[in-house]
């Protein structure tokens, strides 16, 4: 700028990189009082466009050369450099600049990525954001299926409606908080007996209960009412489907009753101490028992006959199994028919024939010199076999026989299974039900149980419902939970509440 002269229109900026804010600073502070005449006291000269912007683009090359602290130090000088103008339009731009709605501006992709990170009440909160965020964090079908699978919900892959699976977590939420705050279930009670009930068997919403009053009945759980009363002898075990009753009894015998006419359909003789245990299979026209006199015994269903009597065990039979292999090993092939039987120590694994002196495939027991002993509550589902302990709760992989599993319990001499799923386990003890998560081993909820009747060989209560084990599906979280006899010969039952 000459004396006196006009202020020149281009200032050429030529710094090397070494010490080039003073020059910069000047720089600005000159072109400053150009742009801004309350800094000079004079006209608004503006530059013409290609000047402007090569002083830009020299200044911005200047600027990229500068370390951090001046680059502040330069926006610094400039903002205290700038008019109302200037600074009502900065004030706009950082709102923009600094809070950017990277959910908004993100692909999809992204965003639906970002969101499996987020917890799921932050994730309602985002919903409330704005209109936008609520649309895509709707659309995330991925990040409401994994916040329901994380509370235990069985997931239909095949629903891909976001909106579906935000509404499922929102009841899966109220059904684990309901759990936690013993409002998930309520009770109800059966009353017809006349002695104690020692046998109970529960399918498909009904329940059968065997009583030493030599009767049986048949009751529908969701009404209360008693569909069948027949006559029968003394009941320590009973099955049934919609046709028959199969009864094992204190008087060495099973029988076959038709619910129907009441009428005694089939006697198996052959026993010599009380028959524990039964399972049958129609397709294969089988019956197996456990008995108090150490042997299993597998019988023609229709005709009565003894087909075989499996020996090795050296005390009470207290459970048999009649199940199909899912798995494959070198013993058995995925649908084989498998026998499994157990009694205070061991669980045998037998094959289904009818060989003389079959041979047992394999014994499975949590100690070699019967230090610890099993607990009445044998589960097989085909893959794996699960019974409780003195020690916990023992897992064991059917295809290699391999322990998978042990969940010590803090008091396991009390605490007794009553059913094991893939994400739940149903246990109890003298006063409550428990729901054990299976992934975490903590207790999700427990709801408190009366004196009840507690028979040493577990026949006494049972597990109703179990599919909801495996995972909740807002579905399945009805009916029966949990039915035990009570010493005024009466049922007490654990039904799962109404969702609302």
């Amino acid at each position: 700028m000459k004396p006196g002269g006009k202020p020149s229109a281009v200032l050429v900026i030529s710094c090397p990189a070494t010490n080039v804010w003073p020059d910069l600073k000047r720089c600005m502070s000159e072109e400053m009082m150009l742009v801004d005449p309350a800094l000079a006291g004079r006209s608004h000269v503006p530059m013409e466009k290609a000047a402007f912007e090569g002083w830009l683009e020299s200044v911005s090359a200047t600027f990229l050369t500068l370390n951090d602290q001046q680059r502040n130090q330069s926006l610094d000088h400039l903002i205290s450099l700038s008019g109302a103008a200037q600074l009502r339009h900065l004030s706009n731009g950082l709102e923009t600049l600094l809070k950017r709605d990277f959910l908004r501006l993100l692909p999809l992709e992204l965003a639906f990525y970002l969101l499996r990170w987020l917890d799921p009440q932050t994730l309602l909160t985002c919903c409330l954001v704005c209109k936008q965020w609520n649309k895509v964090i709707n659309s995330c079908t991925e990040v409401w299926q994994g916040v329901c699978r994380e509370l235990g919900w069985k997931i239909d892959e095949t629903i891909q409606d976001a909106l579906h699976w935000k509404g499922v977590y929102l009841k899966a939420k109220l059904r684990m908080m309901q759990l936690k705050d013993q409002e998930a279930f309520e009770t109800s009670s059966l009353i017809g007996h006349s002695a104690r009930v020692y046998a109970l068997y529960y399918k498909d919403g009904l329940l059968c209960t065997g009583s030493d009053d030599l009767s049986a009945k048949l009751w529908d759980v969701r009404t209360g009412q008693c569909i069948y009363g027949i006559q029968t002898h003394t009941c320590a075990t009973v099955k049934f489907d919609e046709q028959k009753l199969v009864t094992g009894s204190f008087d060495n015998t099973i029988a076959c009753w038709e619910w129907s006419t009441g009428a005694k359909i089939q006697q198996f003789r052959g026993h010599t101490g009380a028959v524990f245990s039964v399972d049958y299979n129609d397709e294969l026209d089988v019956l197996v028992s456990g008995s108090a006199d150490f042997s299993v015994k597998v019988w023609a269903l229709s005709a009565g006959a003894c087909l075989n009597t499996l020996t090795g065990h050296t005390e009470w039979v207290t459970k048999v199994i009649l199940q199909k292999s899912e798995v494959e090993s070198v013993v058995h092939s995925p649908g084989d028919y498998i026998l499994l039987s157990a009694d205070k120590y061991e669980i045998k694994v037998w094959p289904l024939g009818r060989e003389i002196n079959c041979k047992c495939l394999k014994t499975l027991s949590v100690s070699e010199d019967r230090s610890i002993s099993l607990q009445p509550r044998l589960q097989f589902d085909g893959r794996y076999i699960v019974c409780s302990s003195d020690l916990g709760v023992y897992q064991w992989d059917f295809a290699s026989f391999e322990i998978l599993r042990v969940i010590k319990m803090q008091d396991p001499a009390n605490l007794s299974l009553l059913s094991f799923g893939e994400v739940f386990a149903l246990l109890f003890d003298n006063h409550f039900l428990y729901v054990m998560d299976l992934r975490t081993e903590a207790i999700s909820g427990r709801w408190p149980l009366p004196a009840y009747r507690k028979s040493k060989r577990g026949s006494s209560f049972l597990a109703g419902v179990t599919s909801w084990l495996n995972g909740l599906d807002g579905g399945n979280d009805s009916g029966l939970v949990f039915a035990t006899s009570m010493p005024d010969h009466s049922i007490h039952l654990v039904l799962w509440k109404e969702n609302g």
